[in-house]
């Protein structure tokens, strides 16, 4: 009978390891999918995990009005929260480009899930009051939902959404759930009120979920051919972005967290704008440093010089650099250029990667995605350009890739700013792209030098005609702005105002 009763006990506290690891997933991965098609990881992890939290709160309340059938209710709930928790990315993903007031269904799902994760530990702990003492019980319960929560934090960057992805994490752990249940069930069939009707339920939600994850990719694929209204020809989630690639005839087009970063019909200008005037009137152009710009198309642009003899390509995600490698239709794109020989390729974030270097360049070409969020804010912050300074000489050329004057003047000119704290000579310049309309860069450097010293022929856009791209119309100013510091990331501020109003 003791065994019976230890072994009834240690069933329920892995119960409750599995509610907390499965509970956090589901967390982690509403804070996930949002930072995605939202943006602002920070503010959007921010606000689920306060939601979490207080629906927890409500759950842990409500559960003292539960009083009878405590064991069948706890089979019921983890059976509702498996199928809600499980599902949830499903329904937001699906749900994303047609209802208007997303952000309500995403924090209900979070409350809704919240709340039963909060039932089941209270509710465990009357099943088991008069087991077990309250020292141990208590001490007991927490330590196993501690281990639990550790776990999943672990698992989920490093290996659940780089092998399952977001959909096929939540349904996993939905069944995870959910299979506690059966065994429940079926281990506890003496001890439960209604077995029969608790294994139909938990079977039949089982079935369900896993039906799911065996289609978790054309749903996926549907839901993001409705977001994108293109085929998707490649998607895939790294541990830092949701990376997606979609045709339409001839153009190519890559969204990163839907966020679009180039059109194949047009990113020529871009590039051309990009690396060229910083190219072309730089003194040397022997050792090349890249910042972001992992598709590989700067590269491209820089191998044009037969002068070049050393590129650096730092890009933080290595599944980026990989597919820009590997794919054929890419390397056709690009030119192959990251497969080329004077080229470095190093994933890692830039911010700590520059700390430790002992090295200059001739040019530094700076292509990271726009300021959306906190992390990537870090990357035009003064504290930033003070250690690029260090990486340059006195004939270092620098060019930034600065989002849009027209659409966001305060972000353009607030990064402008800022690097004006550091270097001497930034002169803000733009042109137009058709795929974002017209878009801004600063070339930057030591010396008050700026004249054209080569030229290459076979570009497409650029015409040298730097002067003409430096002249800004009335619309596309604006002053009285702060610099980006670390501490204050008012760029990310800036750039959600503006860019939320677009949108």
């Amino acid at each position: 009978m003791d065994k019976k009763r230890i072994s009834f006990e240690l069933l329920l506290l892995f119960s409750v390891f599995v509610i907390a690891t499965c509970g956090l997933v589901y967390e982690l991965v509403a804070g996930a999918l949002a930072s995605y098609l939202l943006g602002d990881s920070v503010k959007q992890f921010s606000f689920i995990i306060g939601v979490y939290l207080f629906s927890m709160g409500v759950g842990s309340y409500f559960a003292k009005f539960i009083q009878k059938n405590l064991l069948d209710r706890f089979v019921e709930i983890e059976i509702l929260v498996g199928l809600i928790g499980g599902i949830s990315s499903v329904i937001l993903f699906l749900l994303f480009n047609t209802v208007h007031h997303f952000e309500w269904v995403l924090y209900l799902l979070v409350f809704i899930t919240g709340c039963l994760v909060g039932l089941e530990i209270p509710l465990l702990m009357n099943i088991l009051k008069d087991r077990v003492e309250f020292k141990d019980l208590v001490s007991n319960v927490f330590a196993f939902d501690y281990i639990g929560a550790l776990l999943a934090s672990i698992l989920f960057p490093l290996v659940l959404i780089p092998n399952l992805g977001i959909i096929r994490t939540s349904l996993f752990f939905g069944l995870i759930n959910v299979s506690i249940a059966i065994f429940l069930c079926f281990y506890l069939r003496r001890e439960l009120r209604n077995p029969i009707s608790l294994k139909i339920k938990s079977i039949t939600t089982f079935l369900c979920l896993l039906a799911l994850f065996i289609f978790a990719d054309k749903i996926l694929s549907y839901s993001e051919e409705k977001l994108y209204g293109e085929n998707i020809i490649y998607s895939r989630s790294s541990p830092y972005q949701r990376i997606v690639l979609t045709r339409n005839s001839n153009d190519f087009r890559l969204y990163l967290n839907n966020n679009l970063q180039f059109s194949s019909a047009d990113e020529y200008r871009y590039h051309e704008a990009l690396v060229h005037p910083a190219m072309s009137m730089a003194k040397n152009i022997k050792r090349i440093l890249i910042l972001g710009g992992g598709d590989g198309f700067a590269v491209r642009e820089v191998l044009k010089y037969p002068e070049v003899e050393h590129i650096t390509l730092v890009d933080l995600d290595g599944e980026m650099t990989k597919f820009f490698q590997q794919n054929e239709t890419m390397n056709k794109l690009n030119h192959n250029s990251l497969n080329n020989k004077k080229l470095e390729i190093v994933n890692q974030d830039a911010f700590m990667w520059i700390k430790d270097l002992d090295k200059t360049f001739d040019v530094i070409i700076i292509d990271f995605p726009d300021p959306s969020n906190y992390s990537l804010g870090k990357l035009y912050s003064l504290q930033f350009y003070k250690e690029l300074k260090k990486v340059t000489n006195p004939s270092t050329k620098i060019v930034v890739q600065t989002t849009s004057p027209y659409f966001a003047p305060k972000s353009f000119w607030c990064i402008q700013k800022t690097l004006a704290q550091v270097f001497p000579m930034v002169t803000a310049y733009h042109t137009y792209v058709p795929s974002f309309g017209e878009w801004g860069f600063c070339l930057v450097s030591n010396s008050m030098e700026k004249e054209t010293i080569r030229k290459i022929s076979g570009l497409r856009f650029y015409d040298y005609n730097f002067d003409q791209m430096a002249f800004f119309n009335k619309d596309m100013k604006a002053e009285n702005l702060e610099v980006n510091r670390l501490d204050n990331q008012i760029l990310v501020r800036y750039f959600d105002e503006e860019w939320g109003k677009v949108q």
